[in-house]
Parts: C-alpha cells; sequence; structure tokens
C-alpha cells in the first residue's frame, strides 16, 4: 500500500473535475484527480475516422457566462474555442410529416404553423398576466399558463427534450430554469424581462457571456485534454476502482485500488463530481437518510448515434439541427447537424448528424439491440431527413448512456439542502457536479471555476 499527500483530491475526471484542478493548480495548489475511468473526459469524447469528427457525448455548449469564455482564453493556443456558423441560429421542430423552422421574431412568429391562431395572440398578451404563486410549477404548467397549450407541445416540449431529454410535466421550473422563472417573479413577464435585462448596463467582462453555440476546433476532446495537460499526468489517476472517502483526524483519507497497488491519499480537502448514485459507496460515513435525498436523483438515460454521409448530394439543412415534440410520437428526439455549425465534421461534399433516441419518456427505446437502433436510425434518415432510398450512411457510430442528464424535479430542493447539509457537518467536503448548479457545459464550467476561487 503506496501513501500519497496532497492539498485538494478530486474525485472524477470529467469537465467539472478537470475544471477545477486546472484552476487550482494555476493557484499553485497540489492536486490529485482520481478517475475510475481509463481515460479522462468522462462523458466528452471526440471520435475521428473516415473524414468525420463526432461526438459520443455532449456536441456544444453556450457561451452562457463570462467564466466560459476566460477559461477558453486561459488555455489558448492549447485549445481553441469554434463558434457556430450563423447556420445555428435556425432551429427546426418537427410538426406532421416534416421539420418546420422555429419562429425567430414577431413576423414569423405570428404566420408560423406550429403555433394555433389563438396562442399566437396569446404570447402577445403575456406582459399582462399574473405572476405564479406555485413555487414548483413545472414547466409545462408555466408554459401552458403564459403562453398556451400549443406553445407548450411546440416549443417547450421539444426545447427540454433537447437540453434534458425530460418531461415538462415533471421539470420544476425554478430548478430546471431558474432564469425563465426569475424572468417572471423579478419582472413580472417573460416579455418585460428580457426587454429590461437587454437594457441593463453591462461590464466587458459581461459581455463575454455572448449566449453563442461553441464547441473546440477539432472536437470537445480537445478541451479536456488541454485541461489535462496544466493539470498534469502524474496528477491524473486513471482506472481506479473501489475508492472510498473517510474523515480522519481533520483531514481526508481517499483510498483505491489501481491496476499497481493498492493506494491511500491524504488530502485537506476533497472534491466529488461523481453521479449521485455513486455517493454512497463513495461517502459510506454520511447518515444513509440524508444521502438518499440525493441518490434518488432521476437520470435520463440516452443513446446517442454519430450518423455520417460523405455526399449528400446537394441535399443541405443549414441548420442547428431538429427536435421533435412529444406529441408527434417519433422515434427520435431530434437530431443536430454538427457539419452545418462546425467546420471539419465532415467532408466536403458530405454531412454529419447526430441522433439522440430515449430519454425519460422512450426509455425503452435504449434497450434495442445494436441492430434494431441502426434500423431505426436509417428508417429515420429517409423519413426524417429526406434523403432518398438509394443514398445510405456512410457511417453509424452507437453510444449508449444510461445515466446520460440529471432531472432537475420536484425532488430537487431537498437535494440541494441535503448538500448543504453535508458539506457544513463535513467542512472540507465539496459534493459538485451535475447534482447542483445545472447541466450544461457552461454549467460546469461556472461550478468548477466557483469553487476554485473559494478554496
Amino acid at each position: 500500500m503506496k501513501t500519497r499527500q496532497t492539498d485538494i483530491a478530486i474525485i472524477g475526471a470529467g469537465l467539472t473535475g478537470l475544471t477545477a484542478a486546472f484552476h487550482l493548480v494555476n493557484k499553485g495548489k497540489k492536486v490529485l484527480v482520481i478517475e475510475k475511468n481509463n481515460r479522462i473526459g468522462g462523458q466528452i469524447q471526440t471520435f475521428e475516422e473516415d473524414d468525420f469528427v463526432f461526438e459520443s457525448g455532449p456536441n456544444t455548449g453556450a457561451v452562457s457566462n463570462p467564466e466560459t469564455a476566460e477559461l477558453f482564453t486561459a488555455l489558448y493556443p492549447a485549445c481553441e474555442w469554434e463558434i457556430a456558423d450563423e447556420n445555428a441560429n435556425r432551429r427546426l421542430i418537427w410538426k406532421g410529416n416534416r421539420f418546420r423552422e422555429l419562429p425567430s421574431g414577431l413576423l414569423s412568429g405570428l404566420t408560423t404553423p406550429l403555433f394555433t391562431f389563438s396562442d399566437k395572440f396569446r404570447i402577445l398578451g403575456e406582459p399582462f398576466r399574473k405572476i405564479g404563486s406555485n413555487p414548483d410549477e413545472s414547466v409545462a404548467e408555466l408554459a401552458t399558463r403564459r403562453l398556451g397549450k400549443s406553445f407548450l407541445d411546440y416549443a417547450c416540449d421539444p426545447f427540454l427534450s433537447g437540453v434534458y431529454a425530460g418531461d415538462p410535466m415533471k421539470l420544476v421550473t425554478r430548478y430546471a430554469l431558474p432564469k425563465l422563472y426569475n424572468l417572471e417573479h423579478d419582472y413580472g413577464s417573460f416579455i418585460k424581462g428580457s426587454i429590461a435585462k437587454a437594457k441593463q448596463p453591462k461590464t466587458e467582462r459581461d459581455r463575454l457571456a455572448t449566449k453563442k453555440v461553441f464547441s473546440a476546433q477539432g472536437g470537445l476532446s480537445r478541451l479536456t485534454d488541454a485541461l489535462a495537460a496544466t493539470v498534469g499526468k502524474e496528477n491524473i489517476v486513471l482506472s481506479a476502482s473501489f475508492v472510498t472517502i473517510q474523515p480522519v483526524e481533520n483531514q481526508w483519507k481517499i483510498t483505491y485500488t489501481c491496476p499497481q497497488d493498492k493506494m491511500v491519499v491524504l488530502a485537506s480537502k476533497v472534491i466529488t463530481t461523481v453521479h449521485a448514485h455513486g455517493l454512497p459507496e463513495l461517502l459510506p460515513f454520511v447518515d444513509a437518510e440524508l444521502m438518499h435525498k440525493i441518490d434518488n436523483l432521476r437520470y435520463a438515460p440516452m443513446v446517442q448515434a454519430a450518423v455520417g454521409i460523405k455526399d449528400t448530394k446537394g441535399l443541405r439543412f443549414k441548420a442547428f439541427g431538429g427536435l421533435v415534440p412529444s406529441r408527434e410520437k417519433r422515434e427520435v428526439l431530434g437530431i443536430l447537424i454538427p457539419s452545418d455549425c462546425f467546420r471539419g465534421r465532415a467532408p466536403e461534399k458530405g454531412a454529419l448528424f447526430s441522433f439522440f433516441i430515449g430519454g425519460i419518456k422512450s426509455p425503452h427505446l435504449t434497450q434495442l439491440t445494436d441492430v434494431a437502433l441502426t434500423d431505426l436510425i436509417v428508417r429515420n434518415f429517409h423519413d426524417m431527413l429526406k434523403f432518398p432510398k438509394q443514398l445510405q450512411p456512410d457511417l453509424i457510430r452507437i453510444f449508449r448512456h444510461p445515466h446520460a442528464i440529471a432531472q432537475y424535479e420536484q425532488s430537487s430542493g431537498e437535494r440541494f439542502a441535503a448538500i448543504e447539509s453535508i458539506q457544513k457537518q463535513y467542512p472540507g467536503l465539496i459534493l459538485a457536479g451535475s447534482i447542483r448548479n445545472g447541466i450544461g457545459m457552461a454549467d460546469r464550467i461556472l461550478q468548477a471555476t466557483t469553487i476554485s476561487k473559494e478554496i
């Protein structure tokens, strides 16, 4: 058994853990990152095959806070971000038998076939509606109350499928979409709040949060690779099994087994970034009843498939991608088009798509065999993307994520309170990751940056 001393131990080498480690190392702290898998990156992983560059996990993020922009600046030139082409501004929604463009302004909003005539006028009256009184109001209830049922069906529902792969009736607004919740409760209306916030003076740093869609040049693994390079290979342990944490004499004792030996790490602080279901085994000293308020977090299962075609024969979409409302009862949640947004993702005449299948509403589809999933993908490649039968995909790669996306449902309030209680009870222990503070890439970067500043 070998023993190692460090300032901060971080459990998990995904985006949250690596970003926190990056900032802490730059502050002169001794850091050790411990990862159970044999690679870094967590759900982020980029592949290159047959002139296609594709992701097995997240495809994009949004520059929703200055910390995200500042991280890429700090990593340059080892990693350079890529802001999506203007095609990314065009979003599609499936209705009937084809994709239709999501409105981007007042005129398109009044003429779109996505919303009913009455709801179009209902949207115009949104600034004059009363503020909701239910703090646990679901996103579906909020959208219907303020904007109408068709807006729920053809804007809110597919949007939440794209972000959470979730059920708008289960996702609670103040947890899942806190900015939207605050617009109503701080300003009385989404529209009035958006106008007021647009008029607020912004600092140069505030302007870094452009809300634009981003990736990294060459794929998102370039981001995690650049973070790891700064942290140092010697400070990252891979293939660590049976990891447990125990408080011992004003410090933390982390034990794990690696292929070579059994290890003990002593640290003044420890940051966990693992999924909720991994916490009971990792933190056996925490009261089981308190822990259950965290580990009961539900995750949406997901299948993501990279689908490439080397020559589209001129068929182009010029869009970020298309999302599918639940009421349309299709087999896919959505289809993104990375090659329309970023350079070098497909051959010059070709295209790269990301199919998303499963989620909270259709978990059974994630249990299909690869053969059945391939059939499903090819069928929708023709039916939804309208490729003629003689054109077949040149690439199909299937990735399964049983615990893809945390669901911020009604239990979230209890979960956040339990996390805070545990951290107060055990100073030096920090519970991080998508169990709190949001699920997007920018959320992960912001959380990790904030934690590193507070240490």
